[in-house]
């Protein structure tokens, strides 16, 4: 009996799982994910609400634009360049505006003085925008959306991977762009600048054009433009929130030595983990560099990407199932 129990122990021994660096890696994974999905709708809200003024926002400025530079004289000029060249005048198709109205405000000397209230309407997207509107498609690309948000406006912490990271993103958005391009592929930056854009007269410097507006339209654009900037601050609290989780998460399983210490810490705070996950990486790597899969890898030819390699494992792992 003594020599069965034993031997019982010894088996239950051999199957506690001994994690490494890869493994924590796996499950700090699960539970990043577990975490953004407890706030990650506050985002895809905020995006829909900004979905939704975009429109409201063309139909509006389109209205103000036209107030103030009606078709027929867009039309007029379009035939003098035509005729003269640039003499005829200038035109420019924009997805920038600013409209303003004009106030009362008071000096410190409590006079009262003329000024103007004005606000940039825009349909194009800046950086920090695209990185929080298209934070789920650069993560599913393998990329890493929140990458300025980890220096926490402190460049000095600017590394090589930041760097890395910075360019990798840029070039998915269409920030950065090289001849070597697909041209076939249009890049988030391309497609807003496309979709939305007026024929105004003047040049291609769009703060030379103010539109006056009356209060309610002001107050509208100035929701518009709220909205943009609540997508960006909904993407810094979601950062934030998980991050903070993360932090002591990592520290916690620096500690660990075995798969079960993790699992009790998941199972208490409700993420799901089991061993199976542990085993799908590995295989993965395994699968990826096997000696045939290692030596086609290191042909002289395209380099893969992550999603690649991802891919051409789980066949190989399909075809050795077979």
């Amino acid at each position: 009996m003594q020599k069965i129990n034993n031997q019982k122990g010894n088996m239950t021994k051999e199957r506690k799982i001994t994690l490494n660096a890869e493994k924590r890696k796996v499950i700090a994974d699960q539970f990043q994910s577990f975490y953004e999905d407890k706030v990650k709708d506050k985002l895809v809200q905020a995006k829909e609400q900004y979905d939704l003024m975009r429109e409201k926002a063309k139909e509006q400025i389109e209205k103000v634009v036209r107030y103030h530079q009606p078709q027929e004289d867009v039309d007029t000029i379009r035939s003098m360049i035509k005729k003269y060249n640039r003499a005829g005048g200038e035109l420019y198709e924009d997805n920038c505006f600013y409209v303003q109205r004009p106030i009362k405000k008071v000096d410190d000397e409590g006079r009262e003085y003329d000024a103007n209230d004005e606000v940039h309407v825009r349909f194009d997207m800046g950086r920090k925008f695209a990185r929080a509107y298209y934070r789920d498609e650069l993560k599913a690309k393998g990329l890493n959306p929140d990458f300025n948000l980890s220096i926490n406006d402190d460049y000095s912490k600017r590394n090589p991977k930041y760097y890395n990271d910075e360019s990798a993103v840029n070039k998915f958005l269409g920030f950065s762009t090289s001849s070597n391009d697909d041209k076939s592929i249009t890049t988030p930056k391309a497609k807003w600048e496309s979709d939305f854009k007026l024929w105004t007269i003047g040049s291609s410097y769009c703060h030379s054009r103010n539109y006056m507006v009356d209060e309610n339209t002001m107050n509208f654009f100035k929701m518009y433009v709220a909205s943009a900037d609540n997508v960006i601050k909904e993407h810094q609290q979601l950062y934030s929130y998980v991050e903070g989780k993360m932090k002591t998460l990592r520290l916690g399983l620096k500690s660990y030595r075995t798969f079960d210490q993790a699992k009790a810490l998941a199972d208490k705070v409700g993420v799901v983990l089991n061993e199976t996950m542990l085993n799908e990486s590995s295989s993965l790597a395994l699968s990826i560099y096997s000696p045939d899969n290692l030596a086609s890898l290191l042909e002289d030819k395209e380099v893969l990407t992550r999603e690649q390699k991802i891919a051409f494992a789980r066949k190989q792992m399909q075809q050795s199932v077979n």
